[in-house]
Formats: structure tokens, C-alpha cells, sequence
């Protein structure tokens, strides 16, 4: 296990999926995770105009149920830049600017971390539960579902950057003149990884957007 954890390991030992092959499966996985993105907040959606229509004994939304309109804006804000932050990032990878994306994707995750940390804040601060009304349950669980994507991306997040940082060295070895012509690029399943990545947050972004408008606007 040590050995595999090495700058010096072989990366065709890693990793055998070929690169152009693993671009089609996280091309079309990613899109299909996006699908069944939508599927999971229509429920929040659906609930959220159902009740509100219903407004039973004016209980949809009682008083006393207000939510914090700045937390809210934060992380939504949090979540678009991660986004564009790692759009960015896909255009220095695109362009060979290896170490650029590096810094942009690190900056994207923390990022992320504090998206999450504001939602947690916003929930210990806002002073109603999911027992409060329509509203209120509909808040927590669509707000708790965002929170968990967020997670999600992150941790995805994260293992595209380790792959990167951890094999960089290999990446130099073989730019080496010592290094035999037809060494594998150890990173070369990094872009396709990137490229769904980019891909997902833009439209978690998008869902966020959405979100903030329905749930603090309207």
C-alpha cells in the first residue's frame, strides 16, 4: 500500500481505465446525477407550492417564521462561485495551467466548506423548526437536501485535487528527459474528472439560484 501511495508508482497500476473511456462515462454520469438531482428538490418543489396553495387555518407560513435573508444570499453566493471558481479551473487544465487549477479548485472547496458551515449557522439562528408550519418543514428538509449535495461535491471535490497533488511528481518525472518516451501520464484521468465535475456545480449552482429564490424571495 505504501508503494501505491508513492509519487514513483507506475500509474498504470493505479489506475487502467483509458482516459478517453472514463471522459464518456463521467460525461454521461455526471449528466445523469444532474437528472436525478432535479427529481430529488421536485419533491421540496411540489411540497412547497402544494401547501401554500392549501394555506390550511393560514398555518403555511405562521408569524413568528422568518427567515435570515443575509444567511441565505451567503450561501447561495458561496455555492455560484464554486462553480465558476471551478469552470475557471477547467480552463487552466485545458490550457496545461496544471498548478493554476490546483490553487482555483483548492479555493473552490474552501469555499464549499464555508457554504456549509453558513447553512448550519443559518439553521441555529433562524428560530423555528420543521414543526412550525408548511413553510418551516419545507425549509428544513430543502435546505438539509441542498446541504448534503454541497457534501457531496465537496468530497468529489477533494478527490480530484488529492489525485492531482498526489501524483504531480510523476507528472514531472515524465517531462523529464530521463523518463522513457512512453511513460503513461498519471494525471491524464484528471481532466475528465475536472471536466464532470465543472459540469455539476454549475448546476448545483443553478439549483441554488432557484432555490433562493423560491424559498426567501417569493
Amino acid at each position: 500500500m505504501t508503494e501505491l501511495a508513492s509519487h514513483e508508482t507506475d500509474y498504470s497500476v493505479v489506475q487502467h481505465e483509458p482516459p478517453e473511456v472514463m471522459d464518456r462515462v463521467l460525461r454521461v454520469g455526471a449528466r445523469l446525477w444532474a437528472s436525478a438531482t432535479v427529481f430529488f428538490f421536485f419533491a421540496f418543489l411540489f411540497a412547497y407550492f402544494y401547501l401554500r396553495s392549501l394555506n390550511s387555518h393560514g398555518l403555511f407560513k405562521p408569524k413568528g417564521v422568518h427567515v435570515p435573508q443575509t444567511f441565505g444570499a451567503l450561501v447561495t453566493v458561496a455555492i455560484v462561485a464554486s462553480g465558476v471558481l471551478l469552470r475557471l479551473a477547467l480552463a487552466d487544465h485545458r490550457a496545461d495551467r496544471r498548478p493554476a487549477w490546483r490553487v482555483k479548485g483548492a479555493i473552490a472547496a474552501a469555499v464549499l466548506v464555508a457554504a456549509f458551515a453558513l447553512q448550519v449557522a443559518e439553521w441555529s439562528t433562524q428560530g423555528f423548526g420543521p414543526t412550525d408550519g408548511g413553510y418551516a418543514s419545507v425549509f428544513v428538509g430543502w435546505t438539509g437536501l441542498q446541504a448534503l449535495f454541497v457534501l457531496g461535491l465537496l468530497y468529489w471535490l477533494e478527490t480530484t485535487l488529492a489525485m492531482s497533488f498526489r501524483y504531480r511528481g510523476a507528472q514531472n518525472a515524465r517531462a523529464s528527459a530521463e523518463a522513457p518516451a512512453d511513460i503513461a501520464d498519471p494525471l491524464a484521468l484528471v481532466r475528465p474528472e475536472l471536466e464532470a465535475l465543472s459540469f455539476y456545480a454549475l448546476f448545483l449552482a443553478g439549483t441554488a439560484v432557484v432555490s433562493w429564490f423560491i424559498l426567501y424571495v417569493l
